[in-house]
């Protein structure tokens, strides 16, 4: 089977799949032949889309906050009103600014967590519904390296991430069989967006240098891993983390022994 068939006729829905590591999951999706529905607050002049054997494929756009309940809720009845059905759920939206902890407001620090960890329960609890009813389907988290390591600047992200991981093995305990639930954990990814995090290109060389593999993760690196767990390949994978940092960090005690 060719892979722009592997999910002909399966629906997958992508929060925050507009930009950033969520464009890379939806191109990804579309290449593979799936119905991809695509959420954000605002809507864009250019939706995610590929072009696959001279024909042009793009995602289906749903205004929603994921953050409003009342928002992905009618998200959902729009899903299943256009499509029928959901086969696939990327829980991928989230974020957050760099703030350190003690000059962070409480505000900062509950919408951090609302973002990043009861949205995606809530999104996730809302497709649940839909999949057990028609008996299969297959939830993705998608996490961070923050939730396994110190988190200097974004604390509560990496709280709230760490939160996601406990979360997939008691989701996937309470939804089985019918639903599998997993987690993608990404380590340092290059987005539009990287220049924020660590500078101009000579930031960014610098940064990968310090990866194992020599480089960032490239969106379509998650979007491979996203389409391997929500495949028939891996039907019996559930509750689990795949961990996607290219062989990790450097430990910092290599470069300072170098140096004396």
């Amino acid at each position: 089977m060719q892979a722009s068939e592997n999910y002909k006729d399966k629906v997958v829905l992508i929060t925050g799949g507009t930009k950033g590591i969520g464009l890379g999951i939806a191109k990804g999706f579309l290449s593979a032949g799936a119905k991809v529905v695509v959420c954000g607050r605002e809507k864009l002049e250019a939706l995610p889309q590929v072009t696959v054997n001279g024909a042009t494929r793009q995602a289906h756009f749903i205004q929603a906050d994921v953050k409003d309940i009342d928002s992905t809720a009618a998200m959902f009845s729009t899903i299943v009103k256009e499509y029928g059905t959901l086969d696939v759920l990327i829980n991928n939206a989230g974020g957050s600014p760099f703030a350190l902890a003690d000059k962070a407001s409480p505000r900062f620090h509950e919408a951090i967590l609302k973002l990043n960890l009861i949205a995606p329960l809530n999104v996730a609890q809302q497709a649940n519904e839909i999949m057990q009813a028609n008996n299969s389907g297959c939830i993705i988290f998608i996490g961070s390296i923050s939730a396994m390591r110190a988190s200097p600047g974004t604390a509560a992200y990496g709280a709230a991430k760490a939160g996601i991981l406990s979360l997939v093995k008691s989701l996937a305990v309470e939804w089985a069989p019918k639903v599998r639930v997993v987690a993608v954990s990404p380590g340092l990814v290059h987005t539009e967006n990287s220049h924020l995090h660590y500078g101009d290109e000579a930031g960014i060389a610098a940064v990968s240098a310090t990866i194992p593999a020599g480089r960032m993760a490239e969106p379509a690196d998650i979007a491979n891993a996203c389409l391997f767990l929500a495949s028939a390949q891996a039907s019996y994978a559930s509750g689990c983390n795949l961990l996607l940092n290219g062989g990790g960090e450097m430990p910092a005690f290599l470069s300072a022994s170098e140096t004396n």
